[in-house]
């Protein structure tokens, strides 16, 4: 039996198609009959319009496809009306609002709640009653030093530490932490002398070199340099000796499955560079490490430490009104920040020139490439722009701080430092820089030296009763976690919602008691966060609680939450 095939092999066997069925009488029209009779109309009585109308109208009904094309007619029409009306004139009503807080117009508040600020008489001891959480901070050092002597070692690690002062001092940090992990000898970090910070200084010149050996002598080896019999393998050339490219971040694993087979082959690498080449999170030893590294071992060298300490002193003596309290800011308003920030503030034209010159200057290509677009409104709106010292002056005295009060600013050279500092000086007459406090002859053998001065400006701020800090960046960092080591575990630290702050400098209808209002519900937020612990991917460089750190009589919670 064979299957049946649905469609024929062979035109022979096709069956003819069932004939169409006839069309419904009721649907035809006679084809002599004309559109016009059919509707009752004669032709004889049309004037012309009327027969082009139903001539129009007979082919839209005879071709009812015709109205897939009605949008286009319409939209065709409508931009046929629209091109003749001119739009050089946009109503208010529909022109773009710009974002709340993208323009810079804090000169003009200034000017408006000027006034009001300085015959404000409400204001209480601000320096007294900041830290309301600071009372309940009982975190103390607890860092492990062993005191057995070391196994053999492994080899020799030879780090180059990149960057400013600080991002220096995070690489000395962690070569330390991995040298004490892979059991090497580390050697003295060499500083890469950098095109924009332009200090040649060595260890030695920052850091107390003796001391620094000293107090890790128990926990890892530290050498000056590297053995002759070791150097002559290489020729004496340092360029000779394996140079491992680490990725940012990396974490302690991959130093034991990557850097240590090399390192007990060769007995001696390089690790270049090794700024941020270890991760946050790490294993308790190699945590603590890093603790007793930056909290313990490195100290500023003698020179830099006197300097600071009297500078610290003279500090404290002009603010006797306060009990020897007084504020330090970290303001980073020079003119390579605020060219990078690319925020545009009130300079004009003589401003615009100078951020081009000085974006070309410093990187050279990097804002002018095809397609980059400089967004200085959305800058400023994200909270990315440098504050200036007009805002800082305004930020402080809304907070509570009055004109008696003591503060010294860290910064280096202020762009358009007459213009811009005068207002901060007029809110703040008893503010003082480095040099101010100190004489020429004083600060000469730091004078040209960026991070020697930026050593001297870390130490008068760490001892200030409250450091506010203006700007990200490695400095503020620092601080943060070095004055919760000195103040048991409370940063004492103002660190200000900018992205709120641009909001409130740019309402011109602001009164002085709602800025007021709104700046020391901003305090207090600094305030309630000044004991914070350190979650995962933070720093520990900021965040020393719980690995520095411990409470006395909760050394159970502590070592629950060293694990974290």
């Amino acid at each position: 039996m064979h299957a049946k095939i649905r469609l024929p092999t062979s035109g022979h066997n096709t069956p003819s198609p069932p004939a169409s069925p006839l069309r419904s009488p009721r649907l035809r029209h006679p084809r002599s009959a004309k559109p016009s009779a059919r509707f009752g109309l004669g032709v004889s009585n049309r004037s012309f319009a009327q027969r082009i109308a139903w001539i129009v109208l007979s082919i839209l009904l005879r071709r009812q496809g015709i109205f897939l094309f009605a949008p286009l007619l319409y939209i065709s029409g409508m931009l046929f009306y629209m091109g003749t009306v001119s739009f050089d004139v946009v109503p208010d009503a529909i022109k773009p609002r710009r974002a709340p807080g993208s323009v810079y117009r804090s000169p003009e508040l200034y000017a408006k709640l000027r006034h009001e600020m300085d015959a404000d008489n409400s204001t209480t001891d601000a320096m007294s009653t900041i830290w309301k959480h600071a009372k309940g901070g009982d975190w103390r050092p607890c860092i492990n030093k062993f005191s057995g002597g070391l196994p053999e070692s492994n080899g020799y690690i030879y780090v180059e530490a990149n960057g400013g002062l600080n991002q220096q001092r995070t690489s000395i940090c962690n070569a330390v932490a991995v040298a004490g992990y892979l059991n090497a000898t580390l050697v003295i970090p060499n500083f890469h002398f950098h095109s924009i910070w332009r200090d040649p200084s060595k260890f030695s010149e920052i850091y107390d070199e003796e001391f620094f050996v000293k107090t890790l002598e128990n926990d890892v080896r530290v050498v000056d340099t590297v053995p002759g019999y070791l150097m002559e393998r290489f020729d004496r050339n340092l360029t000779n000796v394996f140079n491992f490219r680490i990725k940012a971040w990396s974490p302690i694993q991959f130093y034991k499955d990557t850097v240590l087979p090399r390192l007990l082959e060769e007995r001696f690498i390089r690790i270049s560079p090794f700024a941020n080449r270890l991760s946050f999170d790490a294993p308790p030893d190699v945590q603590r490490l890093r603790c007793l590294a930056n909290y313990e071992a490195l100290r500023f060298s003698s020179p830099l430490l006197t300097m600071g300490e009297t500078l610290v002193s003279r500090m404290k003596e002009r603010s006797a009104n306060n009990g020897g309290k007084y504020i330090s800011v970290h303001l980073r308003f020079e003119e390579d920040m605020v060219a990078f920030s690319c925020c545009v503030y009130d300079g004009g034209a003589k401003e615009r020139e100078d951020m081009i010159a000085a974006r070309e200057r410093g990187w050279k290509g990097k804002f002018t490439k095809p397609g980059r677009v400089l967004r200085p409104g959305a800058n400023r709106v994200n909270g990315k722009c440098p504050l200036t010292p007009l805002e800082v002056g305004l930020m402080l005295r809304g907070m509570g701080f009055d004109r008696s009060t003591s503060i010294f600013l860290a910064s280096g050279r202020i762009y358009d430092s007459e213009r811009h500092m005068d207002p901060l000086l007029e809110m703040f007459p008893l503010l003082q820089t480095k040099e101010m406090l100190a004489s020429a002859e004083e600060l000469a053998p730091f004078k040209n030296y960026s991070s020697r001065m930026a050593a001297i400006d870390y130490t008068v701020c760490l001892h200030s009763e409250v450091f506010v800090t203006t700007q990200g960046g490695n400095f503020p960092h620092f601080l943060l976690g070095h004055r919760r080591y000195l103040f048991n575990g409370h940063s004492k630290t103002i660190r200000p919602d900018k992205r709120k702050l641009a909001v409130y400098f740019d309402n011109p209808k602001i009164g002085w008691k709602t800025f007021k209002r709104h700046m020391l519900s901003m305090r207090a937020h600094s305030d309630s966060k000044g004991i914070e612990l350190k979650r995962p991917n933070d720093s520990i460089y900021s965040f020393p609680c719980p690995n520095c750190m411990c409470r006395p009589n909760k050394t159970e919670d502590s070592r629950t939450a060293s694990t974290l």
